[in-house]
């Protein structure tokens, strides 16, 4: 873990050096380094879309991009023109918006598409650089987006500030989860503690019926934190337009805010943002999983109860409808009807606007509004087991009719449910 210290002359500008990151460290909040164990995955493209549904937030955020031999953040932001200003001796970011600045060697090197050749000791020069040398002034977030694997670069950000936290992002097919079990023990390794997983390219949401096709599999970051009791933070599903707004520099959060992808950007900052400031043990170490049921892919290690949870006794039986009757298609219900039944009758009613209906969203919240048994037409077999994960019990073939009426025939046992529609 300890650096090779410097001799002679050169111990005094070392000293020197490390005051200024501790000045410029002091003044940041929260940071949180980005990594994968392997490229492909999508982690410039998450760390820019965090950072920037960060600031969307109200928060103020730095970007810092010490992907080296890769840098990519100044194409997503479309700042690959910009220069950062020099006053006295500090480098000043560059802003994206009032809230969020970024730092990247692809706007400090006039090199296009030349390589950068660099060994060890000069990364972590221009690493430590990052920190100490630039203007980064007040931040509530720095969000360092580091290569892939556990090279020089994420080992410097460990020795460097020990606050940090890891997000760690993956696909769902195993050869990316073996190398994330890679990036999780080199966090145990430096005792960084792990905020959390994110299974990005989490299937294709079909707009018809909200079926979600697993491209490259499903469910595999959720599975891995349940197993190494660590948070799993959220899904993204795939959206062409990611890849469109980045090629132009459009961020996507900010250009499609109504779609289901940027949706789940932003239930993964709530996530972020609430278990932040909770103290995360290393991969590996003493959790509150270890006292407590294990997590679901649907929420974070320690979420709390919600004043929602039903009483002892008590059923919530949830209806998804469309126009006041049960939708056969469960992606297409613009309201989820909550009966809340004590005593075999019904005693509460309620109409909730769900959210956007992406992959991963809808069974936490059906649960955090205190709902233990849903009933649908239809419903895909991943939804089903993502609600059953979250301790909501699932039917599904009921005839679309009505949605009190469906409580009724469900809690009298003369509720007809038939073959799954839109089944996948």
């Amino acid at each position: 873990m300890s650096q090779q210290q410097p001799n002679g002359p050169n111990m005094e500008a070392r000293q020197q050096e490390d005051q200024r990151i501790q000045e410029s460290l002091g003044k940041i909040k929260h940071t949180i380094l980005v990594m994968s164990g392997k490229g492909g995955v999508g982690k410039s493209t998450v760390a820019v879309n965090l950072a920037v549904a960060l600031q969307h937030a109200g928060q103020k955020v730095g970007l810092m991009d010490v992907d080296l031999h890769g840098p990519t953040v100044p194409v997503l932001l479309g700042l690959t023109k910009a220069r950062p200003a020099v006053l006295g001796d500090k480098l000043i970011p560059m802003a994206h918006t009032s809230g969020l600045a970024m730092v990247s060697i692809g706007n400090l090197l006039d090199i296009d598409d030349r390589a950068v050749i660099w060994r060890g000791p000069k990364k972590i020069g221009a690493i430590r650089q990052f920190i100490g040398d630039v203007e980064w002034g007040e931040l509530d977030y720095l969000i360092i987006d580091s290569p892939p694997g556990t090279g020089d670069e994420p080992l410097t950000i460990a020795q460097t500030i020990p606050h940090a936290q890891a997000l760690i992002v993956t696909t769902p097919q195993e050869v990316s989860l073996a190398d994330v079990r890679k990036s999780i023990n080199f966090c145990q390794t430096v005792e960084m503690p792990i905020l959390g997983i994110i299974e990005n390219m989490s299937g294709f949401l079909c707009p018809s019926c909200g079926h979600v096709e697993p491209i490259f599999g499903a469910g595999g970051g959720g599975e891995l934190a349940r197993k190494l009791q660590l948070r799993f933070l959220g899904a993204v599903p795939i959206d062409p337009n990611i890849v469109r707004g980045g090629d132009k520099g459009l961020v996507f959060v900010e250009e499609a805010d109504g779609s289901s992808a940027a949706h789940a950007f932003t239930a993964i900052i709530a996530e972020v943002q609430q278990n932040i400031g909770e103290p995360a043990a290393p991969a590996g170490g003493e959790t509150k999983a270890d006292a407590e049921p294990e997590p679901t892919d649907a929420a974070p290690t320690d979420a709390a109860p919600t004043d929602a949870a039903p009483a002892a006794g008590e059923v919530v039986v949830v209806v998804p409808t469309h126009g006041g009757s049960l939708t056969n298609h469960f992606g297409h219900a613009d309201a989820m009807t909550f009966f809340t039944v004590r005593d075999g009758a019904i005693v509460d009613e309620k109409v909730l606007t769900p959210p956007d209906h992406s992959p991963g969203v809808l069974p936490p919240w059906v649960a955090e509004q205190g709902g233990t048994v849903i009933i649908a037409g239809g419903m895909g077999s991943r939804a089903q087991e993502m609600f059953r994960n979250s301790g909501v019990q699932v039917m599904v073939g009921a005839p679309a009719i009505e949605a009190r009426a469906v409580v009724e025939q469900f809690l009298s046992g003369t509720l007809a449910t038939g073959s799954n529609v839109c089944d996948h």
